[in-house]
């Protein structure tokens, strides 16, 4: 009698808990976060401590890391428009106009509907600060795309005066930069990161006064060369012996973190936390594949969390980077997700945790949402096949002459165990099992030639069915002058000036 009652309590205890259970479970759909997201340029995933660098220190980065939730296998493109394309989008690079980070070839297409625009019309405010890289024209402005403040530099990095950036930038890169801040182009003071930072928080605090919802874009133009650095940001590894490349991109990124952690610590101040989702993550894979160091007799590897390749490179250390999401006493603290993922799942994330309908479009978003991992680490998550081709052919860059010469050359199939690879540099396609093999060391093609038969045959239908979507392709190459915000520019010149901006002060 009494094994039965003490069988009884227990069986009751364990339905109390199982119930406690579900009453806790996270459900994220609706809950109309702000949300905040942070895209560094050129940062890969060996370029944080909490990585593994034991170079670097990124303190602020790394205290994130250990209380977020993080995506361990996710996927962005080897390039920085293409990534961009995908995240506004949520569908692949191709299928959006996108094949190149030059030569008009960068413009999103206009049947796309923004991810930000779909917020917008849920009553969120959205803000862009730093690197667009989507058109520099009036319809492809962020402007036109779902942004309502916007500060940006032109082309695809600060200084690209010949791509479309502004002049007075190719004298004077990243510090005291001409940028478009919304409708007026400006004159601005400081370091470009802290600019950016400082500019972002000063509106998510407007917004957070008036109690307004509000997506955040922290697009940062840094680590991107050219290698830049404010001095004392150079300093310590200047003193350690490191090369000037090598201390100039560091410092970069250990000015990134400061500026992370001025974030962090705003947010705190200000007790928006309980109500804002922050994203880190990184837009390619690391840009630097070497550094210099006295007394080091030539070039050594800079740390690449033990992966092959880096930007515009077909293997995992170009698409594979951090992606670390926190939302204190939501999500769970150090909590890694290890299904593949990737940046075309942004979209309906966002989304879907917003309460946003998705527009309907002929482009619709083609990617998942992740809010069920997010929920459940360990959610059914089906396989999935994932395309990467670096592009970039017709010029500029190492690029074959034509889409067809150029099509196994910089490509790549993944799906959750296999990675089909035809790099740039290698004479034959390599079949890598990720799951076992994350440095893509063995050559698995011999094998498993059914398994690289069947990922080729996937990856022709995909190529195929792109095609007729490559809008951009065989447009002129614009001259100085000829680029969108170089006739802006003039323009205002001539008729009013540049007048000098700042944010308002913290």
């Amino acid at each position: 009698m009494k094994i039965r009652k003490s069988f009884i309590s227990i069986a009751l205890s364990l339905l109390s808990l199982n119930n406690f259970a579900a009453e806790t479970k996270k459900i994220l759909k609706g809950t109309k976060p702000n949300i905040i997201m942070v895209l560094t340029d050129d940062q890969g995933m060996g370029d944080l401590s909490c990585m593994g660098n034991p170079i670097l220190k990124t303190p602020h980065i790394d205290k994130m890391y250990k209380q977020s939730t993080r995506f361990t296998d996710f996927q962005v493109s080897s390039t920085c428009t293409p990534t961009r394309a995908a995240i506004m989008s949520g569908r692949p690079p191709f299928e959006v106009g996108i094949s190149h980070t030059l030569m008009q070839r960068d413009r999103l297409a206009p049947k796309v509907i923004t991810f930000p625009q779909a917020l917008q019309k849920a009553g969120y405010k959205t803000g862009l600060f730093g690197k667009w890289h989507l058109g520099d024209g009036e319809n492809y402005r962020p402007q036109n795309r779902g942004f309502d403040e916007v500060l940006m530099h032109g082309a695809g990095g600060i200084g690209q005066y010949s791509f479309g950036d502004f002049k007075p930038n190719a004298t004077n890169k990243y510090f005291d930069n001409v940028l478009l801040h919304n409708d007026t182009i400006v004159q601005t003071k400081g370091f470009c990161t802290d600019l950016f930072f400082s500019s972002a928080l000063s509106w998510i605090k407007k917004q957070h006064v008036a109690k307004q919802r509000f997506f955040a874009y922290i697009s940062l133009n840094a680590p991107h060369g050219p290698l830049i650095a404010p001095e004392k940001y150079k300093k310590r590894f200047v003193d350690e012996g490191y090369n000037q490349p090598t201390a100039a991109r560091y410092g970069m990124i250990e000015n990134i973190d400061d500026n992370f952690g001025l974030m962090m610590n705003k947010l705190t101040e200000w007790g928006a936390l309980e109500n804002t989702l922050v994203i880190f993550m990184t837009d390619n894979g690391m840009a630097m594949k070497s550094i210099g160091k006295k007394g080091v007799k030539g070039k050594f590897n800079a740390w690449n969390a033990g992966m092959k390749g880096h930007k515009d490179s077909a293997w995992e250390g170009g698409s594979r980077v951090p992606c670390f999401w926190y939302w204190k006493g939501v999500l769970g603290d150090g909590v890694d997700i290890s299904a593949l993922s990737a940046h075309i799942d942004l979209y309906r994330t966002f989304c879907e945790i917003a309460g946003a309908k998705v527009p309907k479009s002929s482009l619709p978003p083609s990617g998942r949402s992740l809010i069920p991992l997010l929920e459940n680490s360990d959610a059914e998550w089906a396989d999935r096949t994932l395309f990467f081709h670096r592009g970039r052919w017709g010029g500029g860059g190492r690029g074959k002459k034509t889409r067809e010469l150029a099509k196994y050359y910089g490509m790549a199939v993944r799906n959750s165990r296999w990675r089909l690879v035809n790099d740039m540099n290698s004479k034959e396609s390599w079949l890598c099992d990720i799951s076992q093999d994350r440095g893509e060391t063995k050559n698995l093609i011999k094998q498993y030639p059914e398994v690289a038969e069947k990922m080729k045959a996937q990856f022709d239908q995909w190529w195929d069915r792109t095609e007729s979507l490559l809008i951009n392709e065989g447009l002129p190459r614009l001259q100085a002058e000829q680029h969108h915000l170089h006739i802006l520019y003039n323009k205002q010149l001539k008729e009013k000036g540049i007048p000098e901006w700042a944010p308002d002060k913290l």
